[in-house]
């Protein structure tokens, strides 16, 4: 896999897919995934996406297996993570893309549309919230005093059963293979990287930067979610000028896995229609 190293160390990797057409200029989306996930969470996505628009899928740093040559503590700020998508546009020589964060992806992208507004010219929350609230915070501690101690106690994978693989997560019926492939996927991040960015998402309120966001916003979120509800939605229609919402019928955080096709088509069909251009075949 591609990867940059940032001058503070921290090695950035990333995927590329592109099936576009090669005599055009496609255009960009970056997918973003979100906390103790990985960059392999949107390859359902790639296929609706990747014949139209080519596709940047970084990983957070430290995640999915990358070299934690950073202080999860110290490093592990909004900041940082903002300027690690940069460095991945900067080194791909990508000026201005379409955007979209998954849950704290969509966090990164609240940030930076707001701080790098030429960098993004559309912009995407799949289960993003707004901050993290009180009932999460018990749920993710994972019968614990914190969310730290949980996964300091556990490691990733034991915490990763308990929270994704033994809970109502998932809806029920859901493919116990699925389930499984979940918490494998999050086990390859270490304990110490989650607790870093834990401690960064306990405090992090993105309201500030909702009226200075100047792109198009796309929210897709479920009917009901453990993080999202009525209250952040509140705060993204009243802080985001030009923002539309669609619901999944699902009370499930994980619609991005769980509706793949649906997401991908509305935001395929948000980036264009931005662009000027019909994606569908002649």
């Amino acid at each position: 896999m591609p990867a940059i190293t940032r001058t503070n160390n921290a090695t950035l990797h990333y995927r590329v897919d592109d099936h576009t057409d090669p005599w055009k200029n496609a255009g960009t989306i970056v997918l973003q995934h979100g906390y103790a996930r990985s960059s392999q969470f949107w390859q359902p996505w790639v296929p609706y996406l990747s014949r139209f628009y080519r596709i940047v899928r970084p990983e957070l740093r430290g995640h999915a297996g990358s070299p934690v040559n950073f202080d999860p503590a110290r490093d592990s700020t909004l900041a940082n993570y903002v300027a690690d998508v940069v460095a991945v546009l900067d080194a791909l020589q990508l000026d201005n893309v379409h955007y979209c964060g998954e849950s704290f992806g969509g966090i990164i992208g609240m940030a930076l549309a707001a701080e790098h507004p030429a960098r993004v010219r559309t912009l995407a929350f799949v289960s993003s919230p707004v901050y993290q609230n009180a009932k999460s915070q018990d749920v993710y501690a994972a019968g614990f005093p914190t969310r730290e101690e949980a996964l300091r106690t556990l490691g990733t994978r034991r915490w990763a059963e308990k929270i994704y693989g033994a809970t109502d997560f998932f809806p029920t019926g859901t493919d116990e293979g699925l389930r499984q492939w979940y918490v494998d996927q999050i086990a390859h991040t270490d304990a110490e990287v989650l607790c870093g960015l834990y401690g960064l998402l306990r405090h992090a309120h993105a309201g500030e930067f909702l009226p200075r966001i100047a792109a198009p916003v796309l929210g897709l979120y479920p009917t009901a979610g453990l993080l999202t509800g009525n209250e952040q939605e509140r705060l993204l229609r009243e802080g985001i000028r030009d923002l539309r919402l669609i619901h999944l019928p699902s009370a499930s955080h994980a619609i991005l896995t769980l509706f793949p096709a649906t997401c991908a088509t509305h935001l395929l069909h948000f980036a264009a229609q931005h662009d000027g251009i019909a994606c569908r075949e002649p």
